[in-house]
């Protein structure tokens, strides 16, 4: 990864240059071994930089992502980079996406080429992706099964497909997605060592904090990184600030009840005296078992006594999603939930609000989210409440369970 690091801190001194002179004219799911990558060189129709790759498919994570035969080594040699755009054909379905190191280098909903380390695998892989989303879902090779063995799921494949399905990724334009990959970088900083974070409290370093926004109870509702997984070493501080805080009630959306009480040490925990509903959501959050597993958790705090904490891995992406929902109900503005929501990058990544990055991360996740749950254009025209209110609605709570959960997150909890 830090040979990944390094080539975008080159194109982004380069990019940053031009600017500077006068303008001129995802627990993982092995599959069955699969041949290893074949290397096709491009026929000679196509322009000569072009190449191409046909992998098979190493494995499909929990979430969807699928991970490839070939290394990012390999197809580096070939002349694929960070900032690329590839067209991915499984099937008779191709998708273009850009070629990226992080599933954040493209917004919600999109699609992605990953070059990323796995700590599990303690390898590189290529992982096709789809930001908070199901790429395995996208291309429909196969359908995921809950199970009670470890680690609690498996992939079927759906007909037509099986372990030998073959995956081709060919060049589509070099370097055409450059400016937005490193526009998404710049975001890129966060490490998971508290040295690092000098001039944040341990509250910040954890992304734990009160939503504050308008119609919700002080230090009623509060979010965070997970509290009991040690994934990005920020739990033991989540957990300090939680019984800080007095939470009771907890939306864990990350973790299975097994995985999460599995977690070292979760006996001696002050997370573990709360009542605990343990979701293990997808990161698809327009998927029909997302949206059912919301509205549980929904329900879990509108019968359950505050304080409250909702929380998954990070912070981030489901908790951003859900509890910008909750705000929406509550009457918050769009600015409002921005602004909370853009937060955890300034703990994480040190983005500076109102940069062009803040602007351009705020737009493609929790605006586009939203707003396509919502079905609006834009969340900053759009009566939010009524928005909110139909959306719950929708995923199956009733008028009795929306009020309770109003009443509740307007408390002020003593």
């Amino acid at each position: 990864m830090k040979e990944y690091r390094k080539m975008a801190a080159v194109m982004l001194a380069s990019f940053c240059l031009a600017c500077s002179e006068p303008a001129s004219p995802v627990t993982e799911t092995p599959a069955p071994e699969t041949p290893a990558a074949e290397v096709t060189p491009s026929p000679s129709a196509v322009p000569e930089e072009t190449v191409s790759v046909e992998a098979g498919i190493a494995a499909i994570s929990k979430y969807g992502n699928i991970i490839l035969t070939v290394q990012p080594a390999t197809m580096m040699e070939l002349g694929f980079e960070p900032g690329d755009l590839v067209r991915v054909t499984i099937g008779e379905t191709s998708i273009e996406m850009p070629v990226g190191t992080e599933y954040s280098d493209v917004e919600s909903g999109e699609p992605v080429c990953t070059f990323k380390y796995s700590s599990s695998a303690q390898e590189e892989q290529v992982v096709l992706a789809v930001n908070a989303g199901n790429m395995t879902g996208a291309f429909g090779i196969a359908e995921k099964e809950k199970i009670q063995e470890d680690p609690g799921y498996v992939w079927n494949w759906n007909e037509g497909f099986d372990e030998n399905v073959s995956v081709l990724v060919e060049m589509s334009e070099k370097q055409g997605y450059a400016e937005e990959y490193l526009m998404h970088q710049v975001a890129a900083k966060r490490t998971d060592n508290r040295e690092d974070y000098p001039d944040l409290s341990d509250e910040e370093y954890a992304n734990f904090r009160a939503v504050s926004t308008t119609g919700m109870g002080k230090e009623t509702l509060f979010r965070s990184s997970s509290p009991v997984n040690p994934a990005i070493n920020r739990n033991r501080e989540a957990d300090n600030a939680l019984l800080n805080a007095g939470v009771r009630t907890v939306m864990n959306m990350a973790d299975s009840e097994q995985a999460m009480k599995a977690f070292e040490d979760y006996l001696n925990t002050s997370y573990s005296h709360c009542d605990v509903i343990a979701l293990d959501m997808e990161m698809d959050f327009f998927a029909e078992t997302f949206t059912q597993k919301l509205a549980d958790g929904y329900r879990w705090l509108a019968s359950h006594e505050g304080p409250y904490l909702i929380h998954c891995k990070e912070g981030k992406d489901r908790t951003g999603f859900s509890v910008g929902i909750l705000e929406c109900l509550m009457g918050a503005s769009a600015d409002e939930i921005v602004e909370d929501y853009m937060k955890t990058y300034e703990n994480f990544y040190g983005v500076e609000h109102g940069s062009q990055q803040y602007d351009q991360i705020a737009s493609g996740n929790i605006e586009k989210s939203l707003a396509r749950a919502f079905g609006i254009e834009s969340i900053h025209d759009a009566d939010l409440q009524k928005c909110a209110e139909a959306y719950l609605k929708q995923i199956g709570l009733s008028d009795d369970e929306i009020n309770a959960l109003k009443e509740n997150l307007s408390k002020e909890v003593l």
